[in-house]
């Protein structure tokens, strides 16, 4: 049985954790009680009604957090010729071409983000197997495989995640700290909301969304009302 700390028995003390709450509600409460000793990270948790098992209800997709993560984005772009200047002056944190290859089959992973273009696509393809399951493979879905790496970077940079369904179907995306303000928070979800519906596959069938919670890092997982999401269409409308 899980033990609880003094902290967190006062926490659930005082929610309701079998209420389902409206957005507005469960951000609310989240980031009151998010109360550790440094900036908890905010995180949206979706069980979609998918079969990742098969190829045409994969969901992958990324989406610009208008006001950001509040996270120091590292950035590591493959590419060749011309685009590494490019790379380089819209900031990027690592640019390299092939001789990167060898250094992440070594183990370096000093980066959050990868971006390549599509000509070197087929030399990265060595490392797909130590890149994929960690999620930093690029891709075209992503928005990671592109020859526009400028644009690329400074969307990384400014607040763009990437995320994807795991093999239970449940997608987990961060949308900001505990210090942001309620309202960056409610604008970070509803951003993030809307790509997960323009990401639903059209071989998905019955209820897309089937739960929602919202968890601080060290704090509880609220239940969100689904039936009320819609109330964050206005929010970017």
């Amino acid at each position: 049985m899980a033990k609880f700390t003094k902290r967190q028995k006062n926490i659930r003390a005082q929610l309701d954790l079998h209420k389902a709450y409206s957005p507005g509600e469960a951000l609310t409460l989240i980031k009151q009680y998010a109360t550790a000793k440094f900036d908890e990270t905010i995180e949206v948790h979706f069980r979609l009604g998918i079969n990742v098992k098969h190829a045409d209800q994969q969901v992958r997709t990324s989406v610009i957090l208008p006001a950001g993560t509040g996270k120091k984005v590292r950035v590591a772009v493959v590419t060749k010729g011309d685009k590494l200047k490019e790379a380089e002056s819209a900031g990027a944190d690592v640019v390299g071409s092939e001789e990167l290859i060898p250094r992440i089959q070594e183990g370096w992973m000093e980066f959050d983000v990868m971006i390549a273009t599509p000509d070197i696509m087929g030399a990265l393809g060595k490392v797909g197997k130590i890149l994929g399951p960690r999620g930093l493979m690029p891709s075209p879905k992503a928005g990671t495989v592109t020859f526009d790496v400028g644009k690329a970077i400074k969307e990384f940079k400014a607040g763009k995640v990437e995320f994807r369904a795991d093999k239970q179907g449940i997608v987990h995306v961060p949308i900001g700290k505990a210090s942001f303000a309620p309202e960056a928070l409610t604008h970070n979800m509803a951003a993030l909301v809307d790509a997960i519906n323009k990401a639903k596959p059209t071989a998905a069938k019955g209820t897309y969304i089937k739960s929602v919670y919202v968890s601080s890092t060290m704090g509880e997982g609220l239940k969100v009302d689904s039936g009320k999401l819609g109330e964050l269409a206005t929010v970017i409308a």
